[in-house]
């Protein structure tokens, strides 16, 4: 059974109807600096600044946190290991943990990382919740040029994704008909859960396989010259998002510089 799922994000917003390429070179412009310092203004200058474009995006913010988990969840244990192991342990001691001291850098470096991976991942979010993969694709080729076996070969693997999803849970039901089912046990769980990745890595690498072929057999590397069904066009507003893109995210890094919170990632 397919649950239906509420939209991420409404295609008929301002910044959601521009070209591909120009929201993905706009967040890869915006994401750059933000990794160039490990102090926590500028990501959490940036991130203030994308949750502020989310409704020109169409994105919900309910939808876009309740399917945030995973990288919350990530944030979480990052946020743990650095409090707990970091290396610089400078500043003012906050609090003792055993063995552990907490101080004013080690927080400080613990959140700048924590922010600085939100604000990364938010822009990729964004591009690819409001962007159809096929359009994608085509703007690829027709407006950077890229190789189309490239492209349309990335295209069929994000095809193939929720395909991976429904056959996860095809394993699990058929080997619980079967009687494999771990319980409680946190042990079996893991033996299960590890054996049940590997079939899936399996199935994936014989789909990808005949997939490839039957490509090759219809002609997709054949070289000649190919027409398109959708013509993406690159327009002004379109130069507009980049050069607004690299506008905010050099005046949160000349923030931070001129506030004296700066610490470059090399130097």
């Amino acid at each position: 059974m397919t649950l239906a799922l509420e939209p991420v994000a409404d295609p008929a917003a301002p910044l959601a109807r521009r070209n591909p390429v120009a929201k993905l070179g706009a967040a890869l412009l915006f994401s750059l600096p933000l990794i160039a310092t490990l102090d926590p203004l500028t990501p959490a200058l940036g991130l203030a600044v994308e949750l502020a474009l989310l409704p020109f995006f169409g994105v919900r913010y309910r939808v876009l946190a309740r399917r945030a988990w995973p990288l919350t969840l990530a944030a979480g244990g990052i946020l743990v290991t650095m409090v707990l192991f970091a290396a610089d342990r400078t500043g003012a001691l906050l609090m003792s943990l055993g063995p552990f001291a907490i101080t004013t850098g080690v927080v400080s470096g613990a959140l700048g990382l924590v922010l600085r991976v939100f604000a990364v991942a938010l822009p990729g979010i964004i591009v690819f919740a409001t962007t159809d993969p096929t359009d994608l694709a085509d703007a690829l080729v027709q407006n950077s040029k890229a190789p189309a076996r490239f492209a349309i070969g990335a295209l069929a693997a994000f095809r193939l994704i929720p395909l991976l999803t429904e056959e996860w849970q095809m394993l699990t039901l058929a080997r619980r008909a079967r009687g494999i089912d771990a319980g409680r046990n946190p042990v079996a769980g893991l033996r299960l859960f590890a054996s049940t990745t590997f079939a899936l890595l399996v199935g994936a690498l014989r789909r990808g396989g005949r997939l490839a072929t039957a490509m090759d057999a219809r002609g997709f590397d054949s070289r000649v010259p190919r027409t398109y069904a959708r013509r993406q066009r690159f327009g002004a507003a379109d130069t507009a998002l980049l050069v607004g893109a690299a506008l905010l995210s050099g005046a949160a890094l000349t923030i931070s510089i001129l506030t004296g919170f700066f610490n470059p990632i090399l130097g």
